[in-house]
This record gives C-alpha cells, structure tokens and sequence, in this order.
C-alpha cells in the first residue's frame, strides 16, 4: 500500500480539520498522500503541494462528481476515504469488481441537523426527521454497503448505524479523531474566560448557553465568553448578548482559523449542542488542559467520562454547571487529567497508525479477491 488519497467536498468544519491533520501525519511517516478537494481554510499549509483543488459543489452535479472520479483515478491511489457525506457520495460511484481498484472507505462524522438526540439512540415515542432527512439517511445506508469500510468516532454512531440504518458490523471501524498537539495550558486560576466554537445554527446551543449564562448569579465579576463560528443564528445570538448581564463580556468573532491559539487563550470549552458526534473541538480542548461543560450527547460522555454532563437543552442545568465551573478553585486538576486523556485516545500518531492498519488491511484484501 503506497498511495493514499483523501476527497472532500468542503473548505472548514471538523471532517476538513481531521483530515489536513491525518494527511500531514501520514506524510511525515514517509506515505504518499494527496487531498482532493477545495483548498483547506485551516491548516493548508500543512499539505505542503499535496492537495489538488477539486470542487464538487452540489450532489446533483454529476459532471462535477464523473471528474472527481477521473481525477483521483489518474492517481492511481491503493485507497481513497472521503471525509464528508457528498464525498462518500461521489466515492461510491468508484465502486467496481476489479480486484485492481482502490479501498474505499469514508468517515461518517455526522447525521443531519433534524435528527433529534431521542430518535438518534432509538427512543420509540421521539418525533423522527424529516421526509427528506430520512431520504438522506436512507442514501447513507446505501452508501455505507457499497463502501468497503465506513469509519466512525463515536460508538454512538457505530450503534446508529446498525440499529437505524441496517449496516453490517462488518463494514464499521471505530477510530478516534484525531486533532492538533498542544501544549496543555490548565488554567492557572478560577475559571473567568469561557469559549464556544461551532457553527451557529439551533442544535450547537448558543442561544442556551446565552441564556444560561444570563441566569441571577452565573456569570462572576469580570468573566466573559468568546464565540467562536458564524451561521444562520448569530444576529439573534448577538442580540440575545446585549442584555445585561451579557452586555459587553460576550465577544463573537466569527469564523477563526486560529482556534488552538484561542483555545489555549481561553479557560474553558463550553458545548451546549442538541446533537453531536465525537467534537473535534472537545478534544482539542482536552489536549489544551480546559476543563468542559457539555451536554450529554452522542459520543461526549466516552470522551470527558460520563459525571458533569448536562441534558440537552436543559437551560437550567446548564447554569447550574457553569455556577459549578466558576465556583471550582482548581480548574486545573480538571484540565491536567483531561489533557493526558487526551494523549492517549486523539493525538495523530495513534490516529494515523489505526487508520494505516485498516488501509492495509483493505488494500491486502482487494490484491486477493479474484477479477
């Protein structure tokens, strides 16, 4: 197995991060390896000439997806794993019996915005999506069987997955995501500088974080929050902000590709998503040395261990949780031992090694199968 080649249909968000960083790792260990796709806005530098600029902008354009397709043919890679739902999408259609075609694998970060937490871990009374996200989960799970492996961080998914869209647990592999090394820098005192970071759109929870936030008694002297992401909710997020006792200590900064130098800046990551996967940015923010308040959501619990954790869009406990983070004297016990957790399950080498042992365990497979 010599080539490795990655496809994206997307320039920001977690599955862009993982794979620049997966990409550059992979490239230090001496692979082949190239990024198919629009440029990265984080972290292009690190592919240094191995990214070829391809640009699917809609699954509807099939011409744009026949010349992805040529493209990373001409390649000749031994594996191809595309990073986001129109890459698997465009990756299937490389499907084929020749025993000299490349492993296909895709990483399924997420589901869309309308699946509810309930009717994601099998609740039978919760209200399901949409028609059209149901079409679009059934494509999934198509997608999925075609495809010679589909990568998921959080067992959650993996349970998804089978449960709810019927693939075979043969054709899952659980594999952490993988973020930036960072020095851990635990706050040095209480907790004063909170940061969220994330798209804002209803299920990432700024307006109950807000809210929260603007509980009697929350907020402490001189404390403030930095928003980090831009999206559909932050003119009326930076409404919300303008009430006392917000006014003036909330700071929306929209989309920054500098978010380790803001996270090692900031004391703590607050999460307060309706629906999540595996946060790239909890992660970091464990690699940083932040303590997290988050709510209790796909895979969040296996990674911050499952004490402190608030429900989702429960704006009361939530406020109960930040009184609690606030009031903490030694935030930096939290941060340290969140940190070393860290190291062990998200830093790139032990990413890159579990993904390498699966290409090579695919691409051996595709040499022996007969044409």
């Amino acid at each position: 197995m010599n080539r490795i080649a990655y496809l994206l249909t997307q320039d920001r968000g977690g599955p862009v991060d993982v794979t620049v960083r997966l990409a550059a790792t992979l490239r230090e260990a001496g692979l082949d390896v190239r990024v198919f796709g629009p440029r990265p806005a984080r972290g292009a530098d690190l592919l240094d000439g191995d990214h070829e600029h391809l640009l699917v902008a809609s699954k509807r354009n099939l011409f744009a997806a026949s010349q992805a397709r040529a493209t990373i043919r001409s390649w000749r890679p031994d594996v191809v794993h595309a990073q986001d739902r129109r890459a698997g999408l465009v990756l299937a259609g490389l499907r084929s019996p020749a025993a000299d075609r490349p492993a296909l694998v895709q990483t399924y970060h997420g589901v869309p915005d309308d699946v509810t937490e309930p009717w994601f871990r099998g609740g039978t009374a919760a209200p399901g999506p949409s028609a059209y996200t149901r079409a679009v989960l059934a494509g999934d799970s198509v997608v999925a069987r075609m495809l010679d492996r589909t990568v998921v961080p959080a067992e959650a998914m993996e349970w998804f997955l089978r449960r709810r869209l019927r693939v075979p647990a043969d054709r899952l592999t659980r594999i952490d995501n993988c973020v930036e090394p960072a020095a851990a820098l635990p706050p040095r005192g209480p907790v004063r500088h909170l940061i969220f970071v994330g798209v804002l759109v209803e299920r990432k929870g700024i307006l109950d974080l807000l809210a929260a936030l603007s509980y009697p008694g929350v907020l402490p002297p001189a404390a403030t929050l930095t928003v980090v992401g831009d999206g559909p909710q932050r003119a009326v997020a930076e409404s919300a902000a303008q009430v006392a006792p917000l006014n003036g200590r909330v700071s929306f900064l929209g989309f920054r590709p500098d978010v380790p130098s803001l996270m090692a800046a900031a004391d703590a990551l607050v999460v307060p998503s309706t629906m999540e996967q595996q946060p790239l940015v909890v992660a970091e923010a464990m690699t940083a040395g932040k303590p997290v308040v988050a709510t209790d959501t796909g895979g969040v619990a296996d990674m911050l261990g499952p004490t402190g954790l608030v429900p989702p869009g429960d704006v009361p406990a939530l406020a109960d949780r930040l009184r609690t983070l606030f009031a903490d004297p030694d935030p930096a016990r939290t941060g340290t031992l969140l940190a070393e957790r860290a190291r062990q399950r998200f830093a790139p080498d032990i990413c890159a090694r579990r993904h390498l042992d699966l290409y090579a365990t695919l691409a051996s497979g595709r040499r022996a199968t007969p044409a």
